[in-house]
């Protein structure tokens, strides 16, 4: 286990720091921190991107990504899951975007990004920019799988989130994806939070979502506070490293005026 970890990392694209400094004492303990400071709108494929870019260069063989709105419960179950991902050839893991959580009623074929498993060696030697951004479509039955357990709404032709290109593209080339039970925490103060669980069915985490409210909203700060307070655990600091993009929100500002004017012209 100790020579699996020296070759796992964790990475989080981080918009709210104040509610990365408390959830990230939860994250497995014994292996290397690496955070993009999202706070100037980097996210989603953008992020994906630029993680790739900035962590080709490390000795990294699994990649967890989790965001700062993300609770462990049993942070050391990841190891178990990353061996069961190695056994069974799975190159990624995650909950899907459509018919398990009941606000987002999205595509059943590829995951939300909010936590997920790499095996970030192996997606690195195909990983190929232009190829994936060609890839944000779907043919009708061309991902067809048993749904019939999915208990919430989904659209198998949606194509909601610009990052679905990436996960699309992994399929398309092969790559098997281990899909999470997850269900909803519902009681009288919390029906946003879904609990995910390894593949045993034991739980791993709680996904509180609306990291960007926190410390902002009453309602969000609270409940994803009362969440915290159900956890026991002992301070565990991380030094992470952190990459930020300077120059990302003037280049999206530009990308967008081109986009105009030749919307314009044409």
């Amino acid at each position: 286990m100790e020579s699996l970890k020296n070759k796992v990392a964790i990475f989080t694209t981080v918009a709210n720091f104040e509610l990365y400094e408390k959830t990230s004492n939860l994250f497995p303990v014994g292996i290397q921190s690496y955070v993009i400071d999202g706070r100037n709108g980097m996210h989603a494929l953008h992020s994906i991107f630029y993680m790739f870019k900035k962590l080709k260069k490390e000795e990294i063989d699994w990649l967890i990504m989790a965001d700062e709105d993300v609770i462990f419960k049993n942070p050391q179950a990841v190891f178990g899951l990353i061996e069961f991902m190695k056994e069974n050839n799975y190159s990624v893991s995650g909950v899907r975007d459509g018919g398990v959580i009941k606000h987002r009623n999205n595509n059943p074929y590829v995951i939300n990004t909010f936590f997920s498993i790499l095996n970030f060696k192996k997606i690195s030697k195909l990983f190929n920019k232009s190829e994936i951004i060609r890839n944000q479509y779907i043919n009708k039955g061309e991902f067809e799988e048993d749904l019939s357990e999915l208990v919430y709404g989904f659209d198998k032709e949606n194509l909601y989130e610009p990052y679905y290109c990436f996960y699309f593209w992994l399929r398309r080339k092969g790559e098997k994806i281990l899909f999470l039970n997850s269900k909803m925490i519902e009681d009288e103060n919390e029906q946003i939070s879904n609990e995910v669980f390894d593949a045993n069915g034991t739980t791993l985490l709680i996904h509180t979502w609306y990291a960007r409210s926190y410390g902002k909203n009453e309602k969000h700060t609270a409940r994803i506070d009362e969440v915290l307070k159900q956890i026991s655990f002992a301070s565990n600091p991380r030094k992470p490293i952190i990459f930020k993009d300077t120059f990302f929100f003037i280049k999206m500002q530009v990308s967008k005026t081109v986009k105009k004017i030749k919307m314009k012209l044409s």
